[in-house]
């Protein structure tokens, strides 16, 4: 009879949770920081920018446009933990007793 492998747990898939302080890297350590941002970068932070009333550069770097998402985030409300509207009772509905 052939001997079995032991039996490993699996590894959890995609990033690690936002809460774990592992998974933030400072942008100016990243490998690739000094390359120009990436597209979806772009189009986000002209989105950002259009809703907090300011221009945004379109020569940034993939670090200094992280930065700057994070600081419109911030400035625009986007940055915070939203309610569920499950958890809201819907306006005009009066609670069952």
């Amino acid at each position: 009879m052939a001997a079995r492998k032991p039996q490993t747990a699996p590894t959890p898939q995609g990033p690690p949770p936002a809460d774990d302080p592992s998974a933030v890297k400072d942008p100016s350590e990243w490998v690739t920081g000094g390359e120009p941002m990436t597209g979806a970068q772009e189009s986000y932070l002209k989105t950002l920018g259009r809703e907090a009333g300011e221009t945004v550069a379109e020569d940034m770097t993939k670090a200094e446009a992280s930065e700057k998402i994070e600081e419109l985030r911030e400035k625009t409300g986007r940055g915070r933990a939203k309610t569920s509207a499950a958890k809201k009772p819907a306006a005009g509905r009066a609670k069952k007793k």
